[in-house]
């Protein structure tokens, strides 16, 4: 496993509370992290050798900005390409659209912009026209990441979501609030993860509590109790082994795999293999809690659900 690239979850908060989103984002929920624990993800970065790419994102950055401008900042100064994620709400006007943002000109090589009809009323939102204004009068490159409705037959993404229209991953919330209307296929077609090499990702996301996700949900350890070089190392060995109590099974057989190994109930079909991985790691979380973690992630906010 190669990581060149690293994402930040700054925090789990989010002006917003969108029904498929896999990380449980909301006003109410918990977890941000500090700039002395950003800058020490950073140098852990930097010793790993391999990373080129450091993303901030969320839940929201922009709702804490001054600390989203300095990660930016230390990370560009370490010499890390530095890419920014948000949902945009901020871009209500162009002359403030160009002041949130103008921090940003010469450092930030891509700005992604969350915009569909599951974030805001339309595809392609008011604030996300204004924010790509006032990128392009900065020079800051601009991109669009749109999740099309349930109803409609998207092509899902692999590993990081491209620009252009991506399919619902029906896992965290989305879950909660649309599976059930969704077609079913059966739990057994379910035999390989369709969305992320799990072997080798490319990228990792890091959250506020120093959890490192390969898959939101599945933490390879925390990067605040074992330093990331030791981290991707013991997992590279787990998968030479096929030691890993989650990865390696989803690893040889998908989701479906993942059932049988551990004889989980199940219901005849699922949404999509998203749909059928979540609700087994739902399962499993009191036999493996530090891998299928944190709370936040399971829709677990303070000791009570996140909606």
């Amino acid at each position: 496993m190669i990581i060149t690239g690293l994402h930040l979850l700054l925090t789990y908060q989010c002006n917003l509370e969108c029904d498929h989103c896999f990380a449980w984002g909301s006003p109410w929920q918990t977890g941000t992290i500090t700039l002395k624990k950003i800058r020490q993800i950073l140098r852990q970065a930097s010793e790993l050798g391999t990373v080129e790419w450091f993303y901030v994102e969320g839940g929201e950055p922009f709702l804490f900005y001054p600390i989203m401008v300095r990660a930016v900042e230390e990370a560009a100064k370490l010499g890390f390409k530095a890419g920014v994620v948000t949902n945009g709400y901020w871009a209500t006007d162009l002359t403030d659209a160009l002041e949130w943002l103008r921090p940003f000109k010469d450092l930030v090589e891509d700005l992604s912009v969350s915009s569909d009809r599951l974030h805001w009323s339309e595809t392609r939102s008011r604030r996300a026209r204004i924010a790509a204004k006032a990128a392009n009068d900065l020079g800051i490159p601009l991109g669009f990441i749109s999740i099309a409705s349930p109803e409609t037959d998207a092509p899902g993404a692999i590993g990081t979501l491209p620009e252009g229209e991506s399919g619902i991953m029906y896992r965290g919330r989305a879950v909660e609030k649309l599976a059930a209307d969704a077609s079913r296929t059966a739990w057994t077609e379910f035999t390989t993860c369709p969305h992320e090499d799990l072997r080798d990702p490319g990228r990792l996301h890091i959250d506020p509590l120093g959890n490192v996700h390969i898959c939101q949900g599945i933490s390879l350890g925390n990067l605040f109790r074992q330093p990331l070089p030791e981290i991707v190392r013991t997992y590279n060995d787990a998968v030479t082994h096929e030691t890993h109590p989650i990865l390696s099974p989803l690893i040889a057989g998908g989701p479906a795999a993942l059932v049988e190994r551990y004889e989980l109930d199940h219901e005849d079909g699922y949404a999509d293999a998203c749909h059928l991985c979540y609700e087994a790691r739902l399962a499993l979380r009191d036999r493996f809690p530090e891998v299928l973690t944190p709370d936040q992630m399971y829709g677990v906010v303070s000791g009570g659900t996140a909606c």
